[in-house]
């Protein structure tokens, strides 16, 4: 079996540095002339002379928040018109492919409308599928979604680069999940962890056996050592990948379990939060990410997530950077059962029910297992269900509404609060 996806992987850390460098400055020349947001990221900045990290840390970080402001108020400046138009009309101007170009257009919760081409592996995670495994004539049960964000594409693109077939699972229907994997028998399943999880104890509690599955590329939410280990017991090696609808993979897990190799044809930073100062290598700080992708060429994209780079090389034998994977938020929102939860979104909650004072949303449970309170304080003649439906038509997720006394919950600006357990 092969033991890499291609010679990249384990070619001298230095060489690959002195190569993504070189080519960083036609790369951003070419984002700058096509896409309109980028020309204004680089702003008095010549593109020729971003040769070096140093220099590339003097770009302004894009966060995540801002790239949703940028969308936001494009399309309330534009009209529906077509062609050049459009890439700034429905992208903020960060796209520089527009529809025919971009075979499908996804909506992530913000909504952040995101574009996706016809080139071949186009969010990368070929390369993730490969080290959890998965080889070319596999049979691969995806159960990611199919609608609205790009998970789902996602995985399937990258199984079909890699030569596999694609069952597309998508979420829910927990019964009938289970039944194809016993009549079809798969050999690696990608979704998140715990929805295999909960296939699999379905599957128990049927009588149904499902040996087949035994590689497994899990993202979107964390995978901690306690559900590695529940998975292994069952015969099932489970990876993980970190990225984004806005990225694609940024870094996997390799055989080596330790740590996550950066994906190629990216530069990765780590930088302290709130601001675009790279940190020292250990040091927790916010994910920023430049992006090689000529069609959504990001650049300093942070992600609004937190991890650390690690030293050395991983064992397994891939020369990239690592990072430790995801360590959490810099901000407050957080990602519950694979979906963003902002908080934006809870304040147009507030805006629904102006009986509400104050209110707090509180994510809890075991991984796997999550459970969304929102607490609020209020007057007399607040509907608690029409809150909850509210919320679920917010966020696409179930929320328990707990009332509490007005002047109970504390007054300190935090709107979503994650006490989830991570061991």
């Amino acid at each position: 079996m092969q033991a890499y996806f291609d010679a990249r992987e384990t070619i001298a850390a230095d060489e690959r540095e002195r190569d993504l460098l070189a080519r960083l400055p036609d790369v951003l020349a070419a984002a700058r002339a096509r896409a309109p947001a980028i020309a204004r990221q680089l702003r008095d900045i010549d593109p020729a002379r971003l040769t070096t990290r140093e220099a590339l840390s003097r770009v302004p970080v894009l966060r995540k928040s801002e790239l949703l402001e940028i969308q936001h108020a494009a399309r309330l400046s534009r009209s529906a018109t077509r062609g050049d138009a459009e890439r700034e009309r429905v992208f903020g101007g960060v796209s520089t492919i527009g529809w025919g170009d971009a075979r499908r257009v996804f909506a992530s919760p913000g909504p952040i409308y995101e574009p996706e081409s016809a080139r071949t592996d186009y969010w990368g995670f070929a390369r993730a599928l490969h080290a959890a495994g998965v080889r070319a004539g596999d049979l691969v049960h995806n159960c990611f979604s199919y609608h609205f964000t790009p998970a789902g594409s996602m995985m399937e693109t990258a199984s079909h680069a890699l030569g596999c077939t694609v069952f597309p699972g998508g979420v829910g229907q927990t019964e009938q999940q289970v039944r194809a994997m016993a009549d079809l028998a798969p050999h690696a399943y990608t979704g998140t962890p715990s929805f295999l999880r909960i296939i699999l104890e379905k599957a128990d509690e049927m009588g149904v056996a499902l040996p087949s599955v035994r590689r497994a590329l899990f993202s979107g939410e964390a995978y901690p050592p306690s559900l590695q280990a529940w998975f292994q017991a069952r015969g099932i090696q489970g990876f993980q990948a970190y990225g984004s609808a806005d990225l694609g993979m940024v870094a996997y897990e390799t055989e080596a379990r330790d740590g996550l190799v950066v994906n190629e044809d990216l530069i990765l930073e780590i930088v302290r939060p709130g601001t675009g100062q790279p940190v020292s290598e250990g040091e927790v700080g916010e994910v920023v990410v430049t992006t090689f992708n000529p069609d959504y060429p990001l650049v300093r994209f942070g992600t609004g997530d937190l991890s650390a780079l690690m030293p050395g090389v991983s064992p397994c034998g891939r020369t990239n950077g690592r990072i430790r994977g995801w360590l959490g938020r810099a901000d407050q929102t957080t990602k519950v059962r694979g979906m963003f939860v902002h908080p934006e979104q809870i304040a147009r909650v507030l805006d629904r029910h102006p009986q509400i004072v104050r209110a707090r949303l509180v994510v809890s449970g075991e991984m796997g297992h999550d459970v969304m309170t929102l607490k609020v304080e209020s007057g007399d003649g607040l509907d608690a269900d029409r809150v909850a439906e509210t919320v679920r038509d917010q966020t696409k997720l179930r929320a328990v509404v707990d009332v509490v006394p007005l002047g109970s919950l504390p007054n300190d600006g935090k709107v979503i609060e994650d006490v989830r357990r991570y061991d």
